[in-house]
């Protein structure tokens, strides 16, 4: 049940309008509070208080409401009959929605000639995350990695093969592009040769596009062992750049018809900007003076490959906030020149910090690649369970590294920059992926012991730490709705983390096992316990985290 919308529609059924409901920062005062009386008391002309005592005997009608009192200045707290919090929590989640869409989402946007980096970070785990949310709502989704394999960096690469060879793997295929780059730097003859190779691998050179095909396949194994170590959903498409290709014509005859196309000191743009406009908003590049593709091109090409093949109801972004911009752009276009009826968004995310604030980087100063700082948390993990006395295999160790990875980058609001710490991230206790874990396997180990069967009555009163955790498990379904709806994956990460937090005081307070419990208490615990474990698991899973057997 989604308590807070049901509660809120018997309100607002019951009073005949709309009201807000929140939740108190203070549970002693009760479960919700309205400003009902505060909001009719202008156009009823009377004072807050005393319309709130009127309204008070019209809400304890209300079959869930245990108790009703006035707070303030008018608000109205509420308090829930535990019988009725008990069988609400009892009913499985039922989250799918009336209104189905279907929804394009594109994230990862790996560079073929690159190893993956902490730059790749964010949009894989919020992506990923925010698939696993749509799906989970009823949605029908289709996840795009639309990698970066058609631009110069592809000219650069295959002109450093031309003259030095094909490289044997992955690491031989990393080191290209950055030293192919440097030399491109200073060497303008260099350059100009990237930029010939680039227009002719664009315009079919054979020669060309079997270099490229046999360096891609080491490049697509190399991101496929990160999205494993990861636990990532497989993508539906890796189509990228060169995929989009042989839509650039049709998309740019689209806007040459629709008049959007100017020639600009021999490249091809189209002016965005209007006259609303208070920051700068330059000139959208289609095609360059060489008569090259841009990111521009092949993205507006995706929207219109898009929205003819999987006419999607909503296409979605995860990227870099310093594309926003681009995408401020691209969308203008593609709704300017009627690429497609979508909704277009995009979710920029902000960046990782090492702890001194500054950008997060190598010993020797350079940028992270995805599969070092996995490994560097798995060792934190194994030092500090080492530390700590205890001994786990290495897929426990594992499964708690990858969750004080991606738990720690769910945990922030996704626009703003994070401090990535692997001394903090891997603690057990606070807000992290292992101190998730560890509530879960606790709640797991409860119910194994007992056997796990056990059929108890509705429960005519509960403790405060068993309302709580009943009450927190019954906003899970508003949790879920809120993140899609907000494009906020922190949502579910800070959500898990409130309920461990009231799952272990529950399991603190509230002994289970213990000799001295009674049989119908012990049945009704244990099926609180079960209830809490089956909702924090749904959310791990959500989150693209495993739960381990022990910890």
């Amino acid at each position: 049940m989604n308590l807070y919308k049901y509660v809120s529609e018997s309100i607002n059924n019951k009073l005949g309008f709309t009201a807000n409901l929140e939740v108190p920062r203070n549970r002693a005062f009760g479960d919700f509070s309205t400003n009902a009386a505060m909001v009719m008391a202008k156009s009823a002309g009377k004072n807050p208080r005393e319309l709130a005592a009127e309204i008070l005997p019209q809400l304890q009608e209300l079959d869930f409401v245990a108790d009703a009192s006035i707070a303030g200045p008018g608000f109205i707290n509420l308090k829930l009959r535990d019988d009725f919090i008990w069988d609400a929590a009892a009913k499985p989640h039922n989250v799918k929605t009336d209104t189905p869409k279907k929804i394009d989402l594109d994230y990862g946007g790996y560079n073929v000639g690159k190893a993956l980096h902490i730059g790749h970070l964010r949009t894989s785990i919020v992506g990923d995350t925010f698939n696993r949310i749509a799906k989970y709502l009823g949605h029908t989704t289709k996840s795009y990695n639309h990698i970066g394999d058609w631009g110069r960096p592809m000219g650069l690469i295959i002109a450093w093969i031309l003259e030095y060879g094909m490289p044997k793997n992955a690491d031989e295929l990393n080191k290209i592009y950055p030293e192919s780059t440097a030399r491109a730097k200073s060497d303008d003859a260099w350059m100009t040769r990237a930029k010939e190779v680039t227009a002719e691998l664009q315009s079919g050179n054979p020669e060309y596009r079997k270099i490229y095909d046999d360096f891609m396949k080491i490049s697509l194994n190399q991101m496929d062992m990160v999205l494993h170590r990861l636990n990532l959903l497989p993508f539906d498409a890796t189509m990228g750049e060169r995929g989009v290709a042989p839509y650039v014509a049709d998309t740019q005859k689209i806007l040459e018809d629709k008049g959007l196309l100017v020639e600009s000191d021999g490249a091809m743009i189209v002016n965005v900007r209007t006259d609303d406009d208070t920051a700068p908003m330059p000139p959208l590049m289609f095609r360059t003076s060489s008569d090259t593709q841009t990111y521009a091109a092949a993205d507006l090409s995706a929207i219109y490959y898009r929205t003819k093949t999987d006419t999607p109801d909503i296409i979605g972004y995860f990227t870099d906030s310093r594309q926003n911009l681009h995408f401020q752009q691209v969308f203008r276009v593609a709704k300017m020149a009627g690429l497609t009826n979508a909704e277009l968004f995009h979710t920029g995310f902000g960046a990782l910090t090492g702890p001194d604030g500054k950008p997060f980087k190598t010993r020797d100063g350079g940028v992270a690649e995805l599969l070092d700082i996995l490994d560097m948390v798995n060792d934190a993990v194994r030092t500090r369970v080492a530390d700590a006395g205890k001994e786990l295999d290495d897929d426990t160790i594992a499964s708690i590294a990858l969750a004080a990875v991606k738990f720690n980058d769910l945990l922030h609001d996704v626009r703003s920059d994070y401090i990535f710490d692997p001394n903090q991230i891997t603690s057990f206790e606070g807000r992290t992926g292992p101190y998730i874990l560890y509530t879960a396997v606790r709640l797991n180990s409860v119910l194994k012991r007992a056997g796990d069967t056990f059929d108890v009555d509705t429960a005519k009163t509960l403790t405060d730490d068993e309302r709580n955790l009943l009450v927190e498990t019954l906003d899970f379904e508003r949790t879920v709705q809120s993140a899609f709806d907000n494009r906020a994956t922190d949502m579910i990460a800070n959500y898990a983390y409130d309920l461990c937090q009231l799952a272990n005081s529950f399991y603190h307070n509230c002994p289970i096992l213990r000799d001295d419990v009674d049989d119908v208490t012990r049945g009704h615990r244990l099926k609180i316990a079960r209830i809490a474990r089956d909702t924090l698991a749904t959310a791990i899973d959500l989150m693209g985290l495993k739960i381990p057997d022990e910890m």
